[in-house]
């Protein structure tokens, strides 16, 4: 029988991605419904393709256009309520959520707590509310897989061995465009210089997060929850080769690592098909081509984004919402020269500094620190100098 599953955010760099996934492997998998938020040439491609009964589009004033692209039996859910009725589709079996930002909390956890596993790609979930998610993931009994490369490598790793067995969960970094530069050499880099990663191909958030270093900050909050284990065992290494994506040491010494060409669509296939392994059409490893494995440690001083995670995590609470929230703003400003590519690491500093965290926050809570960080990130004066 057929796996039906929605896709969240399907036509971004992770929804694309895994429609070619879904279109590989098509007698394994039924694509009930698809969601995203103002792309409806994409949209209305990928649910022509997959024939796909139902679509969300977050972005209501589209949803006219989006009709005339749609078969007449399409149905379109809209707004952030469609988004969610898309994500708790009776007839699903799995939602892959690769919403960027914010925006994939609310649908996740509707789609928990009506019962559905998640193949999760939005780290911003856990960010916010690693803690209540979690919470609820434990009660209804739900799967809850990794999509990013280096979680999914983590869970590959664990599998079939006992918690108390590990030592260390060590999460590799490209280490991006700038790696070895001083802030000094990159206070006045440019937007486009910052989207030229070495290795991956990614959408533009994810892209200047890695340059600089917070989307390692959020990988770090992320596998806090998703693996129950406290910071001080989270590690990070740079790995500029992308070819091992993450390890865990155990307590006799002894490492694991998880290993393949850099392309998403590994991480991607066997959050789909867990715990089945299916052959796809990627490339594999050709260890006599490899020209050398290098590894190194984050430079922490002049890339500061690591710090903020185990602070946020030190602290708990809406901390972490609020340090995602501000990171989102201070990109934002960034991509429209409105500070330099530097001030995004004072932007968030400043705000987490200046929040007053609340403990065990319900979801309002956790929503309303996050609207508050916004437009404290929003309104933070940058001195030209």
């Amino acid at each position: 029988m057929k796996k039906k599953i929605v896709i969240l955010g399907s036509t971004g760099s992770i929804g694309r991605n895994a429609v070619n996934v879904v279109k590989h492997l098509v007698r394994e998998f039924d694509v009930v419904g698809l969601a995203a938020h103002g792309n409806i040439e994409v949209l209305a491609r990928q649910a022509r393709e997959l024939n796909c009964g139902r679509v969300g589009l977050a972005d209501i004033s589209r949803i006219g256009e989006l009709r005339k692209l749609l078969p007449a039996n399409c149905k379109i859910h809209g707004g952030q309520n469609g988004v969610l009725e898309i994500a708790t589709l009776s007839e699903a079996d799995l939602v892959l959520c690769a919403i960027v930002g914010t925006g994939g909390l609310v649908p996740v956890l509707g789609a928990v707590k009506a019962g559905k596993d998640i193949a999760i790609a939005s780290k911003e979930v856990l960010v916010m509310a690693g803690e209540l998610v979690m919470r609820e993931v434990a009660k209804r009994k739900v799967k809850f897989l990794p999509v990013d490369s280096e979680h999914s490598a983590i869970f590959q790793c664990l599998e079939g061995k006992r918690k108390v067995d590990v030592s260390k969960i060590i999460l590799t970094a490209s280490g991006g465009p700038f790696r070895g530069r001083k802030i000094c050499e990159i206070r006045g880099a440019t937007y486009e210089s910052a989207l030229a990663h070495p290795i991956w191909e990614m959408g533009p958030k994810v892209t200047i997060d890695s340059a600089t270093m917070m989307n390692k900050a959020l990988e770090i909050i992320e596998a806090r929850w998703l693996f129950d284990v406290p910071a001080g065992k989270i590690d990070v290494v740079i790995h500029p080769q992308s070819v091992i994506h993450s390890m865990v040491e155990f307590i006799d010494g002894t490492v694991l690592a998880q290993m393949s060409t850099p392309d998403m669509r590994f991480p991607i296939q066997y959050a789909l098909t867990h715990p089945v392994k299916h052959a796809g059409l990627l490339k594999s490893l050709d260890f006599t081509k490899l020209e050398g494995l290098t590894f190194e440690r984050p430079d922490r001083k002049n890339f500061p984004s690591l710090g903020f995670a185990y602070e946020a995590l030190k602290s708990g609470g809406t901390l972490p919402a609020v340090m995602n929230a501000a990171n989102e703003i201070a990109v934002e400003r960034f991509r429209k020269a409105e500070i330099r590519f530097t001030d995004i690491w004072s932007i968030i500093e400043k705000v987490m500094s200046s929040h007053g965290k609340l403990d065990r926050p319900s979801l309002d809570a956790i929503l309303s620190a996050d609207k508050w960080a916004r437009a404290e990130a929003a309104s933070v004066k940058i001195r030209k100098r």
